[in-house]
């Protein structure tokens, strides 16, 4: 009897502290009794609906016929909005800067504007699909490509969440890339701007920084990182968020496995990076940079 009334009271008393508002003020960023945020069990539906509807051959239990397509996307695209459209509401009050009653209106608008980006997002992934297919002589199709290589999960995550990004949708970009990075390996930073046949090969330990700009028809090998070489200070001494701090790689440009590429330098068009080596100043269009060379020598 008394070893339950001391289990009873050790747990109270833990369930007293751990309830103190108190003790969670430093997690919140402002002060707050109703906290709210985005389900990550909902967003993993709202990837496989988006997967789904972007590659409706390739995902998904359901086999899908000629005649049936229509139905197929429009009962995926018509749920994956429901789901898109409440997380985006709550994560629009988290923020807290519209009122209650805008909330739904802009989650509304955001949400339409989305689903209206679509067939451009699917446009966008089947260049991808096709980059990768191209750059790996060991792909046998475009199915095996689809469901077996990870760069495409990364880049449907990341697709989805730049586009969530640019309509003014906060933490549930960040949220779908951090899934695609624990799934795939990949880190794709959702405010990086990459453009169209862009592929990654393998995959594992690219990191892609957030102000990083990706030109067309670039590839990257397994462990690149396209990252901030330093980070300029306030008068507080924090660092200051959103300045250009990341690598922009022209058209065509390839980077071999495990090169790093530091600041806000340009790679130009056409150029090559060698694996293993980093690179902290411009590489002038068509040029390469190789290891036996000294780290920063650039060779025509």
């Amino acid at each position: 009897m008394q070893n339950n009334t001391i289990r009873h009271k050790t747990l109270t008393d833990s369930v007293e502290s751990l309830s103190c508002i108190e003790s969670l003020q430093t997690l919140f960023d402002r002060d707050t009794q109703v906290f709210r945020m985005p389900s990550e069990k909902t967003l993993a539906e709202i990837i496989d609906l988006m997967r789904d509807v972007m590659f409706p051959y390739h995902y998904g239990e359901t086999p899908v016929y000629g005649d049936t397509l229509k139905y197929y996307i429009g009962v995926r695209v018509d749920r994956m909005a429901r789901l898109l459209r409440e997380q985006v509401k709550i994560a629009l009050g988290y923020e807290r800067k519209l009122e209650r009653p805008a909330l739904k209106e802009k989650a509304n608008d955001i949400t339409q504007k989305f689903v209206a980006a679509l067939p451009e997002l699917r446009r966008l992934l089947t260049t991808d699909v096709v980059a990768a297919y191209e750059g790996d002589p060991a792909a046998k199709n475009h199915g095996e490509i689809i469901s077996c290589y990870p760069v495409i999960k990364a880049l449907t995550n990341y697709r989805m969440a730049h586009e969530l990004l640019q309509l003014g949708v906060p933490l549930i970009p960040r949220m779908l890339t951090e899934m695609a990075h624990s799934e795939t390996g990949i880190d794709i930073h959702p405010g990086a701007q990459i453009g169209e046949s862009f592929t990654i090969d393998h995959g594992t330990g690219v990191v892609i920084g957030e102000t990083c700009i990706i030109g067309r028809h670039v590839k990257l090998y397994q462990g690149v990182t396209l990252g901030a070489r330093s980070f300029p200070l306030d008068e507080e001494g924090k660092p200051i968020k959103g300045i250009p701090r990341h690598p922009i790689l022209e058209d065509d440009v390839i980077v071999y496995s495990n090169a790093t590429i530091l600041g806000r330098i340009t790679i130009g068009r056409g150029a090559t990076v060698g694996g293993n080596i980093w690179v902290t100043q411009d590489v002038p269009a068509g040029c390469r940079v190789v290891q036996q060379k000294a780290s920063q020598e650039i060779q025509k």
